[in-house]
């Protein structure tokens, strides 16, 4: 028989959405349905009702209907979590971390590797961003982007916090980047 279940939520989710911290734990349930759920009392936090906007705080209890629990991933769920990074791949990622913490992973993103997929990107950091979890149970974030033709710094966030304390840097632009160029020879 199914059961509701209760999830606690962890300092590292502290600050979250509710809507974004349910599409991280169920991606099938679309926001149309999530809405539903939420409108007719069955997804709870500590025992009462929110909406999808509401932030989400360490020690926060979430009640999760037995219809969400035992939905059955889609295809797309499952291709995703079979993703595998190929051994070069990985060697070539942990080689080119600078510097890693409990909240940052700072690499050092080789020239000719897209950041992110796109519709004729098979092979980009994005999707080989498992191999540098380093025994955290979740995958680091992007917080930022360079262009596949350029190398230099990339960072990454180990928890939801560190990312979005990360973006408002750059977003606020108390963080700044700098481009610097090499040139061999003279350029016409």
């Amino acid at each position: 028989m199914a059961e509701t279940r209760i999830y606690q939520i962890s300092a590292e989710e502290a600050g979250l959405r509710l809507d974004r911290w349910f599409h991280r734990h169920f991606p099938d349930v679309g926001h149309g349905p999530l809405e539903k759920l939420l409108r007719t009392g069955q997804i709870r936090v500590d025992g009462g009702r929110v909406k999808s906007g509401f932030r989400l705080d360490t020690g926060h209890q979430v009640r999760v209907p037995p219809a969400v629990v035992n939905a059955i991933p889609s295809e797309r769920t499952n291709r995703r979590q079979e993703h595998k990074v190929r051994d070069e791949d990985r060697d070539m990622l942990r080689q080119a971390v600078l510097h890693i913490d409990e909240s940052l992973i700072v690499v050092n993103k080789p020239f000719g590797l897209a950041v992110q997929g796109g519709s004729r990107t098979e092979r980009h950091l994005d999707g080989m961003l498992d191999a540098l979890r380093f025994g955290k149970p979740e995958r680091p974030r992007l917080v930022h982007r360079l262009d596949r033709d350029t190398s230099g710094v990339l960072l990454l966030g180990r928890t939801a916090r560190a990312t979005a304390s990360l973006a408002r840097s750059f977003q606020g632009r108390t963080a700044k980047k700098t481009y610097w160029a090499l040139c061999l020879g003279v350029p016409r």
